[in-house]
């Protein structure tokens, strides 16, 4: 299907004004987010707000209780089910708080998509192949793919930053072989969503780029879209799909990696046969509906396996996207400090993102900190050296360049580019 990213904003704004035709302000979403509590904002008065967001909408003006609920939106989902007007509340406030941001003149908005685009694309260049050689970055790229006569069974999308992490990857796509699925690999930035210029309220260049990754999706034939990222499948699910569509139904939908193993999960039992001896827990969030569910029932299915929870409060849907940053240090100290208490051996990470940021605690922590695929890994007796990690752990700019030094040479990277790198998002990011 060809695509127009001029239509698919005309067909974003259609829809916004279905939803103002539509929304009754009942102050239904408002009353089950956990937004307001977390910045304090009043909103005893819920239809008010919900009022306030439709004149947003409507005109880029509203309260500023309104203003504040919209731009603080942490996308927990918990909203979505209580419309009964069908309208979903999270892609309302995405558009909201897009309307907000347009009323900066249009070449800031695109000059800051462009800005953090190119942040994004640096790192993930450059953090990537610090860890892994040539051949090994090649699978995970969309030049691995085989010349085929038949489709694929799925799509693997990586999105752009769990590049970062790349064992990640790797471990999935091991696990793809081991089940059978034939698969192609995309992601990377030449692959985006678009979710940093629709953030920027970029909207043309965030329907062009994530137009174009959805278009390449579709030519493949592949009878699923198996995505690891959670801010990628919402922005394609909810917002970039049904306008790409324009009315008729969508190439395809997006799936969340653990749903789709939990799908096959009669078929991974019998290859998880390694015992794995250790109480874990779950560094876990709601907002991508049916995730935690499904990566507990993996978990659970591991002989020797215990999994335990936390009763740490649930909101947002993964930590670095939590909007209130005093509230996200919180919110991840309580996290470890509950996994103290429980005396779990492992602290266990759903996304990619959040794992940069808890790696870095390992060490003042009495457990090891992993992500739920390097469980599973053990199951099968899969093994890939988690190099972010390793990396990170050494918290100084020379002695991860020395460590990865064989594969700077074999990348052919600009050692001050990557020192710069290093610097601002590997030992740069951290929350807590």
């Amino acid at each position: 299907m060809p695509f127009n990213p001029k239509e698919i904003v005309q067909s974003l704004n259609e829809r916004v004004n279905d939803i103002v035709d539509c929304c009754t302000a009942c102050g239904a979403c408002v009353d089950v987010c956990p937004t307001p509590s977390i910045d304090g904002l009043d909103v005893k008065d819920s239809k008010t707000v919900a009022e306030g967001v439709l004149d947003v909408l409507k005109t880029g003006q509203g309260p500023l209780v309104s203003q504040k609920w919209i731009t603080s939106c942490c996308a927990s989902g918990f909203c979505q089910s209580v419309c009964e007007e069908g309208i979903n509340p999270r892609f309302m406030l995405a558009m909201a708080k897009r309307r907000l941001k347009q009323n900066n003149p249009s070449q800031e908005l695109k000059a800051q998509g462009k800005s953090d685009f190119k942040y994004m694309s640096t790192g993930v260049r450059l953090i990537s192949r610090l860890q892994l050689a040539p051949d090994m970055m090649a699978r995970l790229s969309p030049s691995s793919h085989p010349e085929r006569e038949t489709a694929p069974d799925v799509i693997f999308y990586t999105g752009c930053n769990m590049l970062k992490t790349p064992h990640i990857g790797l471990l999935c796509l091991d696990v793809l072989d081991e089940l059978g699925v034939s698969y192609e690999v995309h992601g990377g930035p030449a692959n985006c969503c678009g979710i940093l210029q629709l953030w920027a309220g970029d909207d043309e260049n965030s329907a062009r780029q994530g137009g174009k990754t959805i278009e390449r999706f579709e030519k493949t034939g592949a009878g699923d879209v198996l995505s690891w990222c959670p801010t990628c499948e919402i922005q394609f699910n909810e917002n970039l799909l049904p306008s790409y569509a324009a009315g008729g139904p969508a190439p395809f939908a997006m799936t969340m990696f653990p749903i789709f193993l939990r799908r096959h999960l009669d078929r991974l039992r019998p290859l998880f046969k390694h015992r794995v001896s250790k109480r874990v827990a779950l560094h876990e969030y709601p907002g991508s509906h049916g995730v935690t569910e499904a990566v507990t029932q993996l978990l659970t299915a591991i002989d020797g396996l215990e999994v335990v929870s936390l009763d740490v409060q649930k909101v947002g849907y993964q930590l670095s996207t939590l909007t209130n940053k005093d509230f996200s240090k919180k919110h991840l100290s309580n996290f470890l400090k509950r996994a103290e208490e429980e005396k779990v051996d492992s602290f266990v990470g759903i996304y990619h993102s959040d794992h940069r940021e808890l790696v870095r605690h390992e060490p003042e922590r009495p457990f090891e900190i992993v992500n739920y695929m390097d469980l599973i890994g053990d199951a099968m007796g899969i093994k890939r050296e988690d190099l972010f990690k390793k990396l990170r752990l050494m918290e100084d700019v020379d002695m991860i360049m020395a460590e990865s030094k064989v594969q700077m040479d074999a990348h052919q990277l600009n050692a001050d580019d990557v020192r710069e790198v290093i610097f601002q998002q590997v030992l740069g990011e951290a929350l807590l």
